[in-house]
């Protein structure tokens, strides 16, 4: 007899309407979601990381939404630390974990043996954010870190750094009782999507946000460097116009919808399908004897 499922996760690149189907699963089977979101676990910035909105947050239960400050530091093995007490809550009460998200390392810290070395192991956050480009990029260099795609973004590259000192036990089995479903998007269309999606963000007044963001943390907190944000802060101080960065921002979306489909695509775990099929194979899972 099949066992029904312990933890479901729902992976996919960003608007790829994740989000949408893990409200209709967790309606449909007593769920909670827990949002995989390296963005989203800061307080205060939820247009600009498209964060569900209150309506779907007042249907369906979500955690790991507004955990720290921007500035505050936040690792992948925070977030595994979080979630494994999380998704055990979630069992205690009968109901069905639904791990939710695009960051790919936040999946996979929750789902496999992953263990993270010590901050002693490594230089400090406050190290790293003091150095500035050029001595991040020698430190990748003398210490076998790889070169992000933009090595001229300093986040980025302290991001390759901390990637770096992670340290997999094993590439543990998958537990019998837990999937992983991928969202598979047409590119154009993903592209499509994406194009829409920074409408609304513009339209609920992200400027305004970013503002109050600002003053409130400094454009320089680690939050505030990344996604919208910084072309936020072009169009206030250098008069940038609104579409020159609304189409900036799609590019950039774009291509993080790309790097978050590498990573995915080489977990054989994962079982891709478009979302109406996605949809089908979880009920599936809840049908089988």
């Amino acid at each position: 007899m099949a066992t029904k499922p312990g933890l479901i996760a729902i992976v996919g690149p960003t608007a790829s309407g994740k989000t949408a189907l893990a409200i209709n699963i967790a309606e449909q089977f007593n769920g909670e979601i827990i949002c995989a979101d390296s963005r989203t676990v800061y307080k205060g910035m939820d247009i600009g990381t498209a964060k569900p909105t209150a309506d779907e947050q007042a249907r369906v239960r979500h955690w790991g939404l507004d955990l720290v400050e921007p500035g505050e530091r936040f690792t992948a093995a925070d977030f595994q630390k979080y979630s494994r007490g999380v998704i055990a809550d979630i069992q205690s009460r009968g109901k069905l974990p639904l791990l939710v998200g695009g960051t790919g390392l936040y999946v996979d810290g929750v789902l496999y043996d992953f263990t993270f070395n010590s901050p002693t192991d490594s230089l400090s956050r406050e190290t790293l954010e003091n150095m500035d480009v050029s001595e991040l990029i020698e430190y990748c260099n003398k210490n076998n870190v790889t070169l992000p795609e933009n090595m001229k973004n300093k986040r980025h590259l302290i991001a390759a750094i901390e990637r770096k000192n992670i340290t997999s036990i094993s590439k543990s089995l998958l537990k019998h009782n837990h999937y992983i479903v991928g969202i598979a998007t047409n590119m154009n269309i993903l592209r499509t999507r994406i194009e829409k999606r920074t409408e609304h963000i513009f339209d609920s007044n992200i400027e305004g946000e970013a503002s109050m963001l600002g003053k409130k943390y400094g454009w320089n907190s680690e939050a505030m460097t990344g996604n919208i944000y910084p072309l936020i802060k072009r169009h206030l101080e250098e008069d940038t116009s609104i579409e020159e960065i609304k189409d900036k921002f799609c590019i950039l979306d774009y291509r993080l919808a790309k790097r978050q489909m590498t990573w995915f695509r080489r977990n054989p775990d994962i079982m891709w399908s478009n979302f109406a099929d996605a949809n089908e194979y979880i009920n599936s899972l809840f049908a089988r004897e």
